[in-house]
């Protein structure tokens, strides 16, 4: 479509409601257009609203999951003793979930786990929307055992609700009394004596299937209830809040004391101060209580049901209700409010520009290319290179789709960019490779020509490679290794700045606090408070990143980001050295962030490192090597 028309303008216009307070530095700068043009050229596809969004990284561990369950060796729930009974409710209509929902709400929905969730799943989580699993429950599980589990699981989500408003208004208290003494009852003969059953089995099954069916369905109705936003009337909501003894609540203090807790296994402070954290903070407020929001709800998912529950909440279809089209409107507020992709994806192709700036055909291997969108501004420069532009031929890496077709969505980016290349007059060739692990790509799948310039790029996709606590043989020094056997002309490298990577959770936990506390505050100031496209951001992007971080271990845990001084040395063992950061291009990028952003944003250098930030805390960082 000619970008020039009337119908491409109307699309290209910032989304409403979105730029009410913000200036849309994208709309005045050239170097950034192309990627917006991009973008909206894709939501303007036909189906594109229909179509889900997948996050390849969720996929690749509900593969595992799959795996898991079906092979022999797989420690499934057979380590577990068969009597001890959990289940899944059948009855209940699958529902999409968010990051926004807390686990408890997830429980009481129909997630059920056992007392060995985390033995037996240990390798994997369980997907609760496969058939499989469904399977596997009917045929492992009583029908009589699973009405006594369903209670303790019950009671036990409970345990993790806030006390107002009264969830069960919707059980006659007489009836609920009866069922309360029967277990308590029940409770008693059991401590008395092992042989004796639970007094709850003795309760009609039809009559606690009908009280149970109230319950949940009150349950439902208060937490719709309570997930709607709050009014503009209501006026703005305070970072911190004082409880009725006008004491100042610490947000940030409860959730590091909350995690120091759960570190020691003290469930039961642990659980206590979860309550206070739940109480004060929203998915709807200022900064500080959203990301307690979020931090909450992976403590909570790590405290009520261990690592299988939080990484199926993670991983979940069921928590997959964002269509491509809503990830690629956030994904372009995020764009074009802060600087920090802007300047990872013109600092890279400027940096290739340079090496290509006299080659015949150029070679782009781009680990986790997803959609392509650092490209059409490079495919713009090189038809402006003087003497006319050079092939270009890319190999995009990106973890498959499930099905039949899993190299689909890798080779509809290379079809989007070959008509980008089109419209430009450049020559295009493009390679899909889909792999579930980098680190088994070899040499030969990249067909390299002997002709050719070639540029290895990546932009914040390493960070999910794991490391050597998984691995003696790290999936990171395996890929920089195969990246030196390639022996490129230049390999242009902007990661993730973090330092949440730790084995031991109450260092990780601190870490990630304070890094995603900086993130959601500058969101705050870049992003107007009503933007439904930030709050995906927050729930669909971060929501998720955090609950990985904080509620998952061992290969579950696939968000691993390190400090850009731990990949320098990295990349030196590998055999690479670091070319100097060319001065006229930090020059222009120190310009830029003055003309058209916020004044906290922090753009500096380190050891040929540019990095950027918010507030004095560094978030990402570029550079750019050559083998040594």
């Amino acid at each position: 479509m000619d970008p020039n028309c009337d119908e491409f303008q109307q699309y290209e216009k910032p989304i409403e409601g979105y730029m009410a307070s913000v200036t849309d530095s994208s709309m005045e700068d050239t170097d950034f257009s192309e990627t917006i043009k991009f973008i909206t050229q894709i939501l303007m596809e036909e189906n594109v609203d229909q179509r889900p969004f997948y996050d390849p990284l969720s996929l690749q561990i509900t593969e595992k999951s799959f795996h898991d369950a079906l092979s022999p060796n797989g420690t499934t729930s057979t380590s577990c003793n068969s009597n001890s009974n959990s289940s899944i409710d059948d009855s209940h209509e699958s529902k999409p979930f968010s990051p926004d929902t807390p686990v408890s709400d997830l429980v009481n929905h129909g997630f059920q786990f056992n007392s060995c969730a985390s033995s037996s799943v240990s390798d994997g989580p369980i997907n609760f929307d496969s058939s499989i699993t469904n399977m596997l429950a009917e045929n492992i599980f009583s029908n009589a055992d699973s009405v006594s589990q369903f209670n303790r699981g019950f009671e036990e989500a409970n345990k993790f609700l806030p006390p107002q408003p009264q969830l069960l208004t919707g059980l006659e208290s007489s009836n609920f009394n009866m069922m309360k003494s029967r277990k308590n009852h029940g409770r008693e003969e059991e401590e008395g004596s092992s042989n004796k059953q639970s007094a709850i089995s003795v309760v009609d099954e039809d009559e606690l299937s009908e009280m149970f069916d109230k319950a949940l369905l009150n349950v439902e109705r208060e937490f719709l209830q309570n997930e709607q936003p709050p009014s503009s009337n209501e006026g703005k909501v305070r970072p911190k809040k004082r409880d009725s003894k006008n004491k100042t609540i610490d947000l940030r203090n409860l959730l590091l004391m909350c995690s120091q807790a759960m570190y020691a296994n003290d469930n039961r402070n642990a659980n206590d101060l979860l309550k206070q954290i739940r109480q004060h903070s929203s998915p709807f407020g200022e900064a500080s209580q959203r990301v307690a929001h979020y931090f909450a709800n992976g403590l909570e998912a790590r405290l009520v049901c261990d690592r299988a529950c939080a990484q199926t909440f993670y991983s979940s279809p069921s928590t997959k209700r964002i269509t491509a089209a809503e990830f690629l409107k956030a994904y372009q507020v995020h764009f074009t409010s802060p600087p920090f992709k802007k300047f990872a994806y013109l600092f890279g192709n400027e940096m290739i520009m340079k090496v290509a700036a006299k080659a015949e055909t150029l070679h782009i291997i781009d680990f986790g290319i997803l959609y392509g969108f650092q490209w059409p501004m490079l495919i713009k420069f090189l038809s402006n290179r003087e003497g006319g532009p050079p092939k270009l031929r890319i190999t995009g890496i990106e973890f498959p789709l499930p099905g039949f077709r899993p190299k689909e969505r890798i080779e509809e980016t290379g079809r989007r960019l070959a008509n980008y290349c089109k419209r430009f007059n450049v020559l295009f060739e493009y390679n899909a490779l889909a792999s579930r692990k980098w680190e088994t790509i070899r040499v030969e799948d990249l067909k390299i020509k002997s002709n050719e310039v070639v540029a290895v790029n990546c932009v914040g996709r390493f960070k999910n490679l794991l490391d050597e606590s998984i691995e003696i043989n790290s999936p990171r020094n395996v890929v920089l290794h195969l990246i030196r056997k390639i022996n490129p002309d230049i390999f242009t490298l902007s990661t993730i700045n973090g330092s949440y990577n730790s084995p031991f959770f109450a260092t990780r936990f601190r870490e990630a606090l304070f890094n995603f506390s900086a993130i959601y505050d500058m969101l705050d100031a870049v992003i107007p408070k009503g933007s439904e496209w930030r709050r995906m951001l927050e729930r669909e992007i971060m929501g998720r990143e955090v609950m990985n971080v904080v509620a998952c271990e061992g290969l579950e845990r696939v968000e691993r980001p390190e400090t850009y001084k731990q990949w320098q040395v990295r990349n030196t063992r590998a055999g690479f050295k670091q070319l100097p950061l060319d001065s006229q291009l930090m020059e222009k990028f120190r310009t830029k962030l003055r003309q058209w952003y916020h004044r906290d944003f922090v753009f500096d250098e380190d050891s040929n490192w540019m990095l950027q930030g918010w507030k004095g805390r560094i978030l990402y960082a570029s550079t750019c090597l050559v083998p040594a």
